[in-house]
């Protein structure tokens, strides 16, 4: 396996295209146990003049109770053409509390790079962050609680420094 690496900003277009329509992974591991989950809110840009991407995770997913235990993970963003729609249905409505998602797929985990976290081969763009800011969710307005969380169950978000960018491929 190899890691070909890419400009954050030659694809920042398409991941924030990915996003809305479909998705993304974002994954993270802790004492050896990896999750991973569909993510469609994200942003991407520079804060304290560094490159950051901003993830949204609910109070209530496994993927927190690991974040918050190890702040590293990706974002893992099919490239063009891909058909993933099974991987993220699956990954966006189960819990790795209750199933093993990597198995249940067939998903190629491969050990980051840079973090203690997966890069997943099915979605080959994979971004590494490390959590430098965490908003607590009771910071919101009362315009967004009303509109997005009359439920509760509100995200938190991590905003990760970037710290690495490349696609998978395999070896020929």
């Amino acid at each position: 396996m190899k890691r070909v690496p890419v400009s954050i900003e030659d694809y920042a277009g398409h991941i924030m295209k990915c996003l809305p329509q479909g998705g993304c992974l974002l994954s993270t591991s802790y004492n050896d146990v990896l999750d991973t989950m569909t993510i469609g809110w994200g942003t991407i840009g520079v804060d304290w003049s560094m490159p950051i991407l901003n993830v949204y995770v609910r109070e209530s997913r496994f993927t927190k109770t690991l974040l918050d235990k190890n702040p590293q993970f990706t974002v893992n963003v099919p490239l063009p053409g891909a058909d993933v729609r099974k991987i993220l249905g699956y990954c966006g409505t189960k819990s790795g509390r209750e199933v093993n998602k990597f198995k249940d797929l067939d998903l190629h985990a491969i050990k980051g790079e840079k973090v203690d976290a997966p890069a997943i081969l099915e979605l080959p763009l994979t971004i590494e962050c490390e959590v430098i800011y965490k908003q607590d969710p009771k910071c919101m307005s009362e315009e967004i609680k009303q509109r997005f969380y009359s439920m509760g169950d509100y995200h938190t978000v991590y905003t990760g420094k970037i710290i690495n960018a490349y696609i998978l491929e395999e070896d020929e």
